[in-house]
């Protein structure tokens, strides 16, 4: 009598196995992409009003998406309702909230504020899956969770930060955490970059009002429209896309550790492009996020 191997995937069909270098790779392209979206939104906001650049992100996004003959994978209108959500939640709130908010705070307080997401996913996981993750996946979170703080006292420190900006980001980040656990069944089912090209779509239908209305009261230049495209075509279309395939691979609490590597990449490229220095706090914050990214990706074992 033969038994067979365990699973290496869970009754949703995410992968619950050690991240292999496809999970790695995916990760850490769509955490380099998103470390850098706020210095991008920063200079688009220089010349561009908010509705602009939400509007336009969306736009760009969905136009370099439909190029792909992969988003133009059929998709029965059974999913458009979660596919809704994705819109709204996780590409229309954001991309309102991130410009309304880097108006009132500084671009590092709304990488780091990202640290948020992660707990909010898994929160949202528990809540719509009425189970919670192995232990050593909370304890990842945890850490890392940790390490985020940690990075975000050595760096917020004297950082203008207005209340309502905070709450912006917050919004935008809980818009994220919605949609994440909406994605790896519609990824898994219809593939990410179908689910990213509509969902990005709807979303720039919707916020076509708002960035027609504030086209006028803003000025043009090509710094402000430059960052804007890569905005869109990097930070929005691609990146939303790889992280949906990622998702749909590993689950929501998973990738969520995406937010934690946010502020790491956004400190490397600040020492690696701006020669900025790097203290013992950072050191140690990053750390603490590294750990707990190993113990995220360690595969769930039986009790």
């Amino acid at each position: 009598m033969s038994t067979s191997a365990p699973s290496r995937f869970s009754a949703e069909g995410t992968n619950t196995g050690d991240f292999d270098r496809g999970d790695w790779g995916l990760l850490l392209l769509t955490s380099l992409i998103w470390g850098s979206s706020f210095l991008w939104i920063a200079i688009g906001l220089d010349t561009f009003q908010p509705g602009v650049i939400a509007c336009g992100r969306m736009i760009f996004g969905a136009l370099v998406l439909w190029c792909f003959e992969a988003a133009r994978a059929p998709i029965p209108r059974s999913a458009w309702p979660a596919i809704a959500v994705v819109a709204i939640a996780g590409n229309t709130f954001p991309a309102v909230f991130f410009p309304l908010a880097q108006q009132r705070v500084e671009s590092s307080v709304a990488g780091m504020l990202n640290s948020v997401g992660p707990i909010l996913t898994l929160l949202i996981s528990i809540f719509m899956l009425r189970k919670s993750p192995p232990r050593a996946q909370i304890l990842g979170l945890a850490v890392g969770m940790v390490g985020a703080l940690v990075l975000g006292v050595a760096n917020l420190s004297g950082a203008d930060a207005q209340p309502l900006g905070l709450l912006f980001v917050v919004l935008a980040v809980t818009g994220y955490s919605v949609s994440n656990n909406f994605l790896p069944r519609l990824a898994q089912a219809f593939g990410g970059p179908a689910v990213i090209a509509r969902a990005m779509t709807a979303s720039a239908i919707l916020l076509l009002p708002w960035g027609l209305w504030s086209a006028p009261k803003s000025s043009f230049s090509w710094g402000s429209f430059g960052a804007l495209l890569v905005l869109g075509v990097l930070g929005t279309g691609l990146a939303r896309t790889i992280f949906a395939i990622l998702n749909g691979r590993i689950g929501a609490p998973r990738s969520s550790l995406v937010g934690y590597l946010v502020p790491v990449v956004a400190i490397l490229l600040g020492v690696i492009v701006r020669g900025e220095s790097v203290g013992a706090i950072e050191l140690i914050g990053t750390a603490l996020i590294l750990v707990g990214a190993a113990l995220i990706s360690r595969a769930e074992r039986a009790n």
